[in-house]
């Protein structure tokens, strides 16, 4: 199993068979590079959801990729209807979005009672057809840590990406520091961490996950949670991939079949929408700015570094 734990296959034997990693250990390691490429860019659009097949083998999931934007809970329950997705697994790569919009979705979760974790969720060729697989050199960033916090169980791979920092004013946070800000810019902020800090409470997650968050203004580099801080955070419920992926533990089952395409192309309409406070170091929009008049607030998060 020893090349199962360094080819960058989810955990240690998560998604892939012993056999198929030492049969495949070339190309899969080649493909790993590929796939992060394609990934970063699907990062930076809004979030889109697949269904990834795996019965009977092993537990199937959600790939949810992208940022959360006003239109992303919306496109989650177009995407459930006609799906029983009652305590299924949801593999998160995103750099964030919108603060009230990624509340919103993490709610929906919490009803469903959905597993969570991160990972980037791929398509392998291999003799017998393709095959899916999650890679752990994936992203959780900004509002995503608590997405990721909606999950009844929680899982984060060793070498996955949780980083966090400040909510601000989206269409400022390229160069807060020199910005103007004015009182109502104040108090949808400060609204807005009252409105967090209520849903981390709400999902299980501890006032150390809102300390580091809020201690790492837009200006300074990301935050990345280390073992420790995840879990004095509480966002991993569990050391064991095989709770989030039932089988995937399993070293002669668990390889997967990538049957459907993501539920949508584009989200219509987000351009013209007002600008919104993210988590994230590109302004997203929501169009619960529209009722309320004024920018709405979100979090930043997938800014270079």
């Amino acid at each position: 199993m020893r090349f199962a734990k360094s080819s960058g296959f989810y955990g240690r034997t998560l998604l892939c068979a012993a056999a198929f990693c030492f049969a495949f250990s070339g190309f899969a390691s080649s493909f790993e590079q590929g796939s992060t490429k394609e990934n970063l860019e699907a990062r930076k659009h809004p979030m889109r959801f697949s269904w990834i097949a795996c019965e009977p083998h092993c537990g199937s999931w959600i790939s949810a990729v992208g940022l959360v934007t006003g239109e992303t809970p919306k496109a989650f329950n177009d995407f459930a209807a006609g799906r029983d997705l009652t305590g299924a697994t949801v593999v998160l790569d995103s750099g964030g979005g919108s603060v009230n919009d990624a509340i919103a979705l993490g709610r929906r979760w919490r009803e469903l009672g959905v597993r969570t974790t991160v990972g980037a969720s791929v398509v392998v060729k291999t003799v017998a057809g393709d095959r899916a697989a999650v890679l752990p050199e994936a992203y959780c960033e900004s509002m995503c840590v608590f997405v990721l916090l909606s999950g009844k169980t929680r899982y984060v791979p060793e070498r996955a990406h949780v980083r966090v920092h400040q909510i601000w004013m989206g269409d400022r946070a390229d160069d807060a520091r020199a910005a103007s800000y004015t009182a109502e810019d104040l108090m949808i902020v400060e609204r807005d961490i009252g409105r967090l800090a209520k849903y981390t409470f709400e999902m299980g997650g501890s006032g150390d996950l809102l300390h580091l968050a809020l201690s790492v203004p837009p200006w300074e580099a990301l935050h990345e949670l280390s073992p420790a801080e995840l879990r004095s955070a509480n966002l991993m419920t569990t050391d064991r991939a095989a709770d989030v992926l039932p089988g995937g533990e399993v070293a002669d089952a668990p390889v997967a079949d990538l049957v459907t395409k993501p539920v949508q192309d584009r989200f219509p309409g987000i351009m013209n929408a007002p600008t919104a406070v993210t988590m994230a170091g590109q302004p997203t929009k929501t169009a619960e700015a529209e009722s309320a008049g004024h920018a709405a607030a979100s979090a930043v998060s997938d800014r270079p570094q």
